[in-house]
């Protein structure tokens, strides 16, 4: 049987997601033939999505560090967390408390077969399957009440899924799910693609559903309105390139040969990128 005829859970692995195509852009290994391929179609077209992906990656890093080391947050929940790979965020927390407790969530069985295997031994990190639209089940959840106080301060993350979250399904409902039941004091981190040029931007938005990945491109102004009642820490939301940019961060894995030569695109492409930032409640 070959890797595409494999099923994994009910969801079939001659199909591309976004996980394991977002995992293959980061260095990482847990991914099929059909990943790079939509990959590197969609590379072709829009190469700036090699930098847009490891710049999310980088962004993590820096907004872990910033909720855990300044802002003294101790509980994080990771909303389709995505495959594992360095620098997760609970391997980015331990590096500024050793009392910092995770809970990632994602629907994709792959991410959570990968990701128990990483964590089997954690007894502070868990990852729950669930849709991250579907608030109401992740707050239900023993694994996640086991490891989160909610009387306490929480960071919620929604690292690079936002354009996965199509209008129909109400994103505002669905990024306040949770923050909007965290006491004061509690944080929200996000990000999504962005396009400047409407054109570009549904072009964008097509070739991406045309292989069955829900995507909405989205303005900066409509990303602005869907987290509308948090406030932005400094510098505010900007592209996640100018949000506390520093090199004193861990390096990627290598850029995989295949793509290489798409490093580096953003410097002469900046219409699309990623757009996001930290933001409390108050």
């Amino acid at each position: 049987m070959t890797e595409d005829q494999i099923e994994i859970g009910g969801i079939p692995t001659d199909i591309p997601t976004s996980a394991r195509a977002y995992g293959w852009l980061l260095g990482g290994k847990e991914n099929f033939t059909v990943d790079q391929q939509f990959m590197k179609a969609t590379l072709e077209v829009f190469p700036t999505c090699l930098d847009i992906a490891r710049e999310n990656r980088r962004f993590l890093y820096r907004a872990v560090r910033h909720l855990t080391e300044e802002v003294g947050i101790r509980q994080f929940l990771d909303m389709g967390c995505g495959l594992p790979t360095d620098n997760n965020v609970h391997q980015v927390a331990g590096q500024f408390t050793d009392d910092a407790r995770v809970v990632y969530v994602d629907i994709d069985p792959i991410v959570l077969a990968h990701a128990r295997a990483l964590l089997a031994c954690d007894d502070s990190t868990v990852v729950v399957r669930a849709d991250m639209r579907d608030h109401d089940a992740i707050l239900a959840n023993p694994d996640v009440n086991r490891l989160i106080d909610f009387s306490e301060p929480v960071a919620v993350l929604f690292l690079s899924v936002g354009h996965h979250i199509l209008d129909e399904f109400d994103p505002h409902a669905v990024l306040h799910g949770v923050i909007d039941r965290a006491v004061p004091g509690s944080y929200l981190a996000f990000s999504q693609v962005v396009c400047d040029d409407p054109e570009r931007g549904a072009r964008f938005e097509q070739s991406i559903n045309e292989y069955g990945i829900p995507w909405r491109n989205r303005s900066t102004a409509q990303v602005d309105e869907l987290l509308s009642g948090l406030e932005p820490v400094e510098p505010g939301l900007v592209n996640l390139s100018d949000w506390r940019p520093t090199a004193d961060q861990p390096a990627l894995a290598p850029v995989p040969a295949d793509i290489a030569r798409y490093e580096g695109a953003s410097r002469s492409d900046p219409s699309i990128y990623e757009y996001g930032g930290v933001l409390r409640k108050s």
